[in-house]
């Protein structure tokens, strides 16, 4: 199947649950058409697809036990070419053109906020799975009624993160930071973020180097050259997908994570670990996507199920939009209905179970639409399977503590 055309098979499957199911009104019902635009295409392609796979778990699964409030689900899919115009373009086609109710946006923040003023401008239900650039639901001038967010956000991990690299750092008398990460709005404000949360729990901390590197640059010695004439004792990146993996194999040949602490916050997905020629061990990492965290049961089936079907294991954006499709059905369950007018008032403060959740469930916080409570936390590498170790979870507690305090200094409350 090509990204660009929409699936079929999840509406028969869809047909099938209805014909097997008496408590829905006849085969006849009318399918829930949920559009997702996301990258299919270039080097950042693996992210649409890894979305599409979670998805269509889910759309199968909900499908088979009737649907939403009855109706077979039908996904049509988009290709943005990882273009923010063309993300706008795309997802007011999958509306106006392709008559979908509603959308499961897949796109990066740079996407994520295109498609945020179309969803404003045509008032359709839409769920952010991707975008991690905090100000999406944390600014209220980004706010949009109809819009929420089942992707983790760069501020729960600045404060995460800052938490745990300051350990270290004390530990290991750790002073002088690098940064390099994606010149773009999630690379920059999530940087400055984990930075502010170092420098909270740490204040001696010192910034000597900041690199920026291109989204989708193929060639990072300029970049690695600058860092290791830097000679920082630290750095931390927000690189991801084919850039970290390009910038880590890179990196390996001048010896750069021996000169130097790094601290990954988007390593620990497993498209990342197992592309690495030679992983580097003792490199921290935040947990993205792996079998253990949380360390439950749930989690882990989901994981196996997914390495079943699709012949890999999932990654970050996989159970972020597996995240998106529940709210989805836990607010079709709670509204008996799929209206999305109806969807969108059974979202603001839904918790749902989930396998990706802390203590087995996540909510949509009903303030600013966004997800909270899902399993977070710091490890470090190992050059084989689990290939992340000693994952020290995050408390919730101190997330919003202070979330909110970094809210308030910026205005958004």
């Amino acid at each position: 199947m090509k990204p660009t055309e929409p699936t079929r098979r999840t509406v028969l499957t869809g047909a099938a649950a209805v014909l097997a199911a008496p408590h829905i009104a006849g085969a006849q019902a009318k399918a829930v058409r949920i559009g997702m635009q996301a990258t299919f295409s270039g080097p950042l392609a693996q992210s649409g697809i890894t979305h599409r796979n979670a998805i269509e778990m889910e759309v199968d699964r909900i499908n088979a036990a009737g649907g939403l409030a009855g109706r077979p689900i039908e996904m049509v899919y988009r290709d943005s070419k990882s273009q923010p115009q063309e993300a706008a373009r795309v997802a007011r086609e999958l509306v106006n053109s392709d008559g979908c109710e509603m959308l499961l946006d897949a796109e990066s923040s740079a996407g994520s906020f295109a498609v945020q003023e179309v969803v404003r401008d045509l008032g359709v239900l839409c769920i952010h799975s991707s975008s991690e650039t905090s100000s999406l639901t944390a600014d209220p001038k980004y706010r949009v009624a109809s819009a929420f967010r089942s992707s983790r956000q760069g501020i729960h991990d600045a404060i995460v993160g800052g938490a745990y690299a300051a350990k270290v750092a004390d530990a290991r008398k750790l002073t002088k930071w690098a940064t390099c990460s994606p010149d773009y709005a999630y690379g920059r404000d999530t940087t400055a973020q984990y930075l502010e949360y170092l420098k909270h729990f740490k204040p001696d901390i010192e910034v000597i180097s900041q690199a920026w590197p291109k989204l989708g640059q193929p060639d990072f010695t300029e970049v690695i050259t600058k860092l290791i004439q830097a000679r920082p004792q630290a750095m931390y990146t927000a690189l991801y997908g084919g850039d970290l993996t390009a910038f880590i194999n890179q990196g390996n040949i001048y010896a750069l994570f021996s000169a130097m602490q790094v601290f990954s916050v988007n390593l620990a997905d497993y498209t990342a670990l197992t592309a690495i020629k030679n992983l580097p061990p003792g490199i921290a990492t935040g947990n993205r996507y792996v079998v253990t965290c949380p360390d439950t049961v749930a989690n882990r089936d989901w994981g196996e199920a997914y390495r079943k079907r699709f012949n890999e294991y999932p990654t970050n954006w996989s159970w972020q939009s597996s995240t998106g499709m529940r709210f989805y059905e836990g607010a079709a369950k709670k509204a008996g209905s799929a209206d999305p007018k109806k969807l969108a008032e059974a979202l603001r403060g839904l918790t749902i179970e989930c396998p990706f959740g802390v203590d087995g469930t996540v909510t949509m916080r009903a303030e600013d639409q966004t997800v909270v409570g899902y399993a977070i936390g710091w490890g470090t590498t190992l050059t084989k399977p689990p290939y992340v170790a000693d994952v020290k979870p995050a408390d919730w507690g101190t997330i919003f503590e202070l979330e909110t305090e970094w809210k308030k200094r910026n205005g958004f409350i």
